[in-house]
């Protein structure tokens, strides 16, 4: 798992790889490429899919651009109402929903629906690792902002204990923003949502 940081944006995105297999995945990709194409050509991974944890306003996405050039499949999450779905998923993409498994190599990733910074937000829980990428659903001692499409605190309060305190504590949150933490920590120190 390699994080990639953009400060201007305070944007984190990731590529995880498998290393018997060769193939990876990217997760919230920005817009510049190369450090994603550089980084698996040097750990010898082709990039086979591409994912995103919501869609974002914030800054533009790299996914679809990642996945033309790359010949990547692109993983979008369908849930979330009608104003907040994927417009460019193709036939060769697939939409996934809340318990959908995602194959790279030998590592699976659980789709988590975590609704609540938007509709369709989803986490990603890499099982072999106990590793959660939790995009801009739980923060160290905070939690995503749902004022952006007029949801509220109770929205993301519930995905948070439902789907994402229900993992194991020892298990490391990596966040859209900032450091990471642990589900255990964050049951017990997150000012907002406490397990």
């Amino acid at each position: 798992l390699k994080r990639f940081y953009d400060t201007k944006l305070a944007h984190a995105s990731y590529l995880v790889g498998c290393q018997a297999t060769g193939e990876a995945i990217v997760i919230d990709a920005s817009r510049h490429l190369k450090p994603y194409l550089d980084e698996a050509k040097l750990q010898g991974l082709k990039i086979i899919a591409a994912t995103e944890t919501h869609i974002h306003a914030d800054y533009l996405s790299g996914t679809r651009q990642l996945a033309h050039e790359t010949g990547a499949r692109m993983y979008l999450s369908k849930d979330g109402d009608a104003d907040w779905q994927y417009q460019f998923a193709g036939e060769n993409d697939v939409l996934v929903s809340d318990g959908d498994i995602i194959t790279i190599g030998n590592l699976t990733l659980k789709v988590l629906h975590t609704p609540g910074h938007t509709p369709g937000s989803t986490s990603f829980w890499f099982q072999e690792s106990k590793t959660l990428i939790a995009g801009d659903t739980l923060f160290r001692g905070s939690i995503g902002r749902t004022d952006l499409w007029g949801g509220d605190y109770s929205t993301i309060e519930k995905s948070i204990k439902e789907r994402i305190y229900s993992l194991d504590e020892e298990a490391e949150v990596i966040t859209g923003h900032g450091p990471s933490t642990t589900i255990g920590a964050e049951k017990t120190g997150n000012m907002f949502v406490k397990g």
